[in-house]
């Protein structure tokens, strides 16, 4: 789980115009995170099933929302999968 203040670090960095907290690159980059805390948490807790299944449907949902983004702007794709170094 994020902190408020790392969340709201991640909305600055990769919000679109001023007031977004909604935007595709804002949701995958929030995701993203939290992807990388669990991961870094399964690590540790091998048995830890409910948090696996979690990921996976954090993952899903990641996927689901670059599908669309590429979908819709595949310029505004290829730079958020660059600047988070995603694998295509």
């Amino acid at each position: 789980m994020l902190t408020p203040k790392e969340k709201d670090a991640i909305i600055k960095k990769y919000q679109v115009h001023k007031d977004d907290t909604g935007s595709p690159e804002v949701q995958v980059a929030i995701l993203t995170r939290e992807i990388e805390k669990v991961s870094e948490h399964l690590l540790l807790h091998k048995k830890d099933n409910h948090s696996r299944r979690g990921l996976l449907k954090m993952v899903g949902n990641r996927r689901r929302l670059l599908r669309y983004l590429s979908s819709e702007d595949e310029k505004r794709y290829e730079k958020l999968i660059t600047r988070l170094k995603l694998k295509k």
